[in-house]
């Protein structure tokens, strides 16, 4: 037997996803161990061992697995929470204080409370050197070594461990940073080095610098729990493959991650947009929104044929310029802390009681009222079968913390004050979705929505009703969506170069030789990886914008519309592009030309991924199933209602349920709402739809019988 094994490593729970090569699949969860997560990820691989059928050794499992691919957020938790490495900058003499002006732009223009996000690199690290290069890479004067060697006195006599270098115009000349970088090998041996023009060689010193800093500052911090988590895998035996997510949706080598450490600032969620987009496909849908709710966070991704990619962002208010899944991110899980605000008013995270000590039913010293414990008051989760049964939860705990710092300040019974944490939990999930989707330009009724999570289909009916989202699906193995995506994800490499020229002016040959040298690049890494030619593509992108424009749109042209200097069709798609994110385009105006700014390749390397089991439709009656009743609370009846509780491992392709509902499963809990009635795919999903929308899936509906 060949098999390969997920691993997302979360904040409460690590997941584990096991592909048993045309043999099923198993799901696994363990709680996670933030003091060293390569503790949790041995512990789920021993429990996975000895559930084995027959029951094996962990070396035994581990000599049957080829390919390990993992996702952490070793590098997101240590930025988050500012315990990254100490770092040190070297820059252009003259700007260190980019780190802090940032774009020179206040986020919150009329909030005069508004205080800057402290930098990553204090000032007194931050360290001017001479030297400067002007935009078009030409050496105006030559750097400063003695400036430089200063520098890194500074840095051992402070003990740094890690040196970010980034220069002004690098990007199109890297020859000044190298001197440096060969400086800081030299006398700092043992420091981490992040080289900007190695890193990022593009426009914008702001992006850049913010980039290179970052990288540097979670990079010591990645190396460490790799060199663990490998050293780990080498004493129980394991010759396989180790591969690891990264933010784009794609996953590459464990050397290649800790060079560029901030690549992995989504490494969890996401692998979830493509896993998802594989579940909807069975409903002959190419577009979803795939949302994740687990115990410390709540993630939402657009897919738009594929998962929607964005060319920067912000991680804890700090720029990350590099290609990244568009996930927006808030502190909305099942652990997140109910609490009243100055005013009164109730709040839900994003405060999370984690794994430990964990929501007050845990019985593990939470003391404060966490969203599970408003789920076990309103019936939505049973306290005799949470993970299957091998942790009891006390309800009478979640009751005891919920009156007394909900219920009892606000004069409401403990009954109301968890439903009102559920629905204020259920409202900012509903808000993180119209981020990535109104703000962008797309109506969130139109997408089918993907739930993952443990705690993401106890809420998603509520969700979707606020958002009038008709048809939703919730995977079998949603709990662990993540950890199962990652076995359908293929290596990617992502490479941009600066290229700035006016469309209706470009130098195609010289554009198609920047384009050629990123192609060679891309296919260098993949040769190394041992991906063949036939398994290998290529996706371009330019970065365009209307002259003097702020900011670019990203399009992606063919290598076709290249080669034969197609200047219509990559216009026509950039100012469809432009419509439809900002509603308006300037096409018919001749006084704002195109102007591409970047050049994007990404070098993609196809990789095996598990097949999806199919079942053979069974009739409609889900009785079968059923495990009793259970009092739960319906929200919009704003009462409790005795409602049937089914056992999702029994049911199959074709069995109904009419909402409101229950239906268990070892790893997590769907609440059929009021509005709602489910159906069984083809692939054991369970997909909910509004009970005046049966079109949504009229064929499963149609020839109930066997």
């Amino acid at each position: 037997m060949s098999l390969k094994i997920g691993i997302d490593v979360g904040g409460t729970f690590t997941d584990f996803f096991v592909d048993q090569a045309g043999h099923g699949t198993r799901i696994h969860k363990t709680l996670s161990t933030p003091s060293d997560p390569s503790i949790a990820v041995m512990n789920g691989l021993t429990d996975i061992a000895e559930t084995m059928d027959p029951p094996m050794t962990l070396e035994a499992l581990m000599a049957e697995v080829d390919t390990i691919v993992h996702g952490t957020t070793v590098t997101t938790n240590a930025t988050l929470t500012s315990n990254g490495a100490k770092t040190g900058l070297i820059t252009t003499e003259g700007v260190r204080d980019a780190l802090e002006m940032r774009r020179g732009i206040r986020e919150e223009q009329y909030n005069n409370r508004c205080t800057n996000v402290v930098p990553l690199v204090p000032r007194y690290l931050r360290q001017g050197v001479g030297g400067r290069l002007d935009r078009n890479g030409k050496e105006i004067a030559p750097l400063s070594l003695d400036d430089v060697k200063d520098a890194i006195e500074i840095f051992k006599a402070e003990k740094v461990e890690a040196v970010a270098i980034c220069f002004m115009n690098s990007f199109t000349n890297g020859e000044q940073e190298q001197q440096a970088a060969e400086l800081v090998r030299e006398l700092m041996p043992e420091a981490y080095l992040t080289v900007s023009s190695d890193l990022l060689p593009s426009i914008r010193f702001y992006e850049r610098v913010s980039t290179t800093a970052l990288n540097s500052y979670i990079g010591p911090i990645l190396d460490h729990y790799l060199n663990q988590l490998l050293g780990r895998l080498k004493d129980i035996n394991f010759k396989g493959i180790l591969l690891i997510m990264q933010s784009n949706g794609g996953v590459m080598t464990p050397e290649i991650a800790k060079e560029k450490a901030a690549l992995t600032l989504l490494s969890g969620p996401a692998a979830g947009p493509g896993a998802g987009l594989q579940y909807v496909k069975a409903h002959d849908q190419e577009n979803c929104i795939v949302v994740d709710m687990g115990g410390t966070s709540f993630e939402a991704a657009l897919v738009v044929g594929s998962p929607v990619v964005v060319n920067e962002g912000e991680i804890d208010r700090r720029r990350l310029a590099l290609p990244m899944l568009g996930i927006h991110t808030i502190g909305a899980g099942g652990g997140s802390v109910g609490w009243l605000d100055e005013g009164g008013l109730l709040r839900m995270g994003p405060e999370s009681a984690g794994a430990a000590p964990g929501p007050a039913s845990y019985s593990k010293g939470g003391k404060k009222p966490a969203c599970t414990d408003a789920n076990l008051v309103l019936g939505y989760l049973d306290p005799d079968f949470f993970a299957g049964g091998a942790m009891k939860l006390d309800v009478q705990a979640a009751r005891d913390a919920i009156e007394e710092h909900v219920a009892t300040p606000m004069g409401l019974s403990i009954e109301e004050a968890a439903a009102g944490m559920y629905r204020i939990a259920c409202t900012n999930m509903a808000q993180g979705i119209r981020e990535i989707t109104i703000k962008r330009g797309f109506d969130p009724r139109e997408f089918p929505l993907v739930v993952a999570g443990g705690a993401g289909p106890t809420h998603s009916c509520l969700i979707c009703e606020e958002l009038q989202i008709p048809f939703q699906i919730v995977p079998r193995e949603s709990s662990i969506l993540c950890a199962a995506g990652m076995l359908m994800s293929d290596l990617r490499h992502d490479f941009v170069r600066t290229f700035v020229s006016k469309l209706n002016e470009m130098d195609w040959d010289a554009l198609n030789d920047v384009i050629s040298g990123l192609v060679s690049e891309g296919d260098a890494l993949l040769e190394e990886e041992n991906i063949p030619a036939e398994r290998r593509s290529t996706i371009i992108k330019l970065d365009c914008r209307y002259l003097r424009q702020y900011h670019e749109v990203s399009v992606e042209v063919s290598q076709d519309h290249l080669d034969n200097h197609d200047e219509a069709a990559i216009s026509t798609a950039f100012h469809t592009e432009h419509n439809r994110l900002f509603g308006y385009s300037l096409e018919d105006d001749e006084e704002a030309p195109i102007e591409i700014i970047n050049v994007r390749v990404q070098s993609v390397g196809e990789v095996a991924k598990p097949s999806f089991q199919t079942e053979e439709k069974s009739a409609a009656d889900a009785s079968h199933a059923i495990k009793g009743e259970r009092s739960v609370y319906v929200p919009e009846d704003k009462e409790y209602r005795n409602v049937n509780v089914y056992d999702g491992h029994k049911m199959v392709h074709g069995n109904h349920v009419e909402g409101p509902a229950m239906i268990e499963q070892v790893t997590t809990a769907i609440f059929v709402g009021g509005q709602f009635n489910c159906v069984i795919d083809q692939y054991g999903s369970f997909a909910l739809y509004r009970k005046d929308r049966s079109d949504m899936v009229s064929s499963l509906l149609e020839g109930d019988k066997a």
